[in-house]
């Protein structure tokens, strides 16, 4: 990857910051954008930016200022608790696709005009896409719809390619507000019913996005890294 630019999108935390750390040590230029502060020991390499994706405006400066790039990867979601749908409210979830759904679109559309001849797009979905789990209405609606909008831009801005990843149970801070001993106790749990035996890392993950943007023959795919967590 040496001589590319990779623009990671929500790499400044979890999933895409491990993204950002490994294209970086592949030889890549990147930059990692999200709403939160550059984290502590972020490599040198890696150039961080602050982007809200539910300002288009933003987003479209965004992309103006970096100019042309190669690779997008887009890891960026909300947290959302899980509710059934006697509970649900509704507006909530229309401030989660609002990140999770409309903000990978904005964050493309923007985006494809500065990508380069043999360029990708990675997006980001999720295990709940395609396993039915009372209480997860949401986040498998929020899901099945970035697994399909990847498949149909990938005919639409080809030759362009575009491929979602979707992870399973990934040890990150989305687990939300807990402690070290109530995250180590829940990964175990989790991990213990997975074919591997364990729970991801952000640097499993980061491995397929990689992978995906290396490879020059896979498009509108959808890559499970999630343990064998649909079987």
């Amino acid at each position: 990857m040496k001589n590319q630019l990779v623009v990671v999108i929500g790499g400044l935390s979890g999933i895409g910051q491990a993204v950002a750390e490994q294209a970086a040590a592949a030889g890549a230029r990147v930059i990692a954008a999200g709403r939160r502060k550059a984290p502590a020991g972020l490599s040198p390499q890696v150039q961080s930016a602050q982007l809200d994706l539910t300002d288009d405006a933003a987003v479209r400066r965004f992309f103006e200022e970096v100019g042309a790039f190669d690779h997008l990867v887009v890891t960026s979601g909300p947290v959302i608790s899980s509710s059934r749908l006697a509970d649900l409210d509704p507006e909530a979830a229309m401030a989660a696709f609002n990140v999770k759904v409309f903000g990978q679109l904005r964050a493309v559309k923007h985006a494809a005009r500065y990508l380069k001849a043999g360029g990708s797009v990675t997006l980001t979905s999720g295990l709940l896409a395609r396993k039915a789990v009372p209480g997860a209405l949401v986040k498998a609606a929020m899901n099945a719809a970035v697994e399909s909008i990847g498949k149909t831009l990938a005919k639409e801005l080809a030759p362009l390619r575009v491929n979602v990843v979707s992870p399973g149970m990934v040890e990150t801070g989305m687990w939300g507000e807990m402690s070290d001993a109530e995250r180590g106790a829940m990964a175990q749990r989790v991990g213990a019913g997975l074919p591997v035996g364990r729970v991801g890392q952000p640097d499993d993950l980061a491995q397929a996005y990689l992978m995906l943007m290396q490879n020059g023959f896979v498009t509108g795919a959808v890559l499970d890294v999630d343990g064998g967590g649909l079987l």
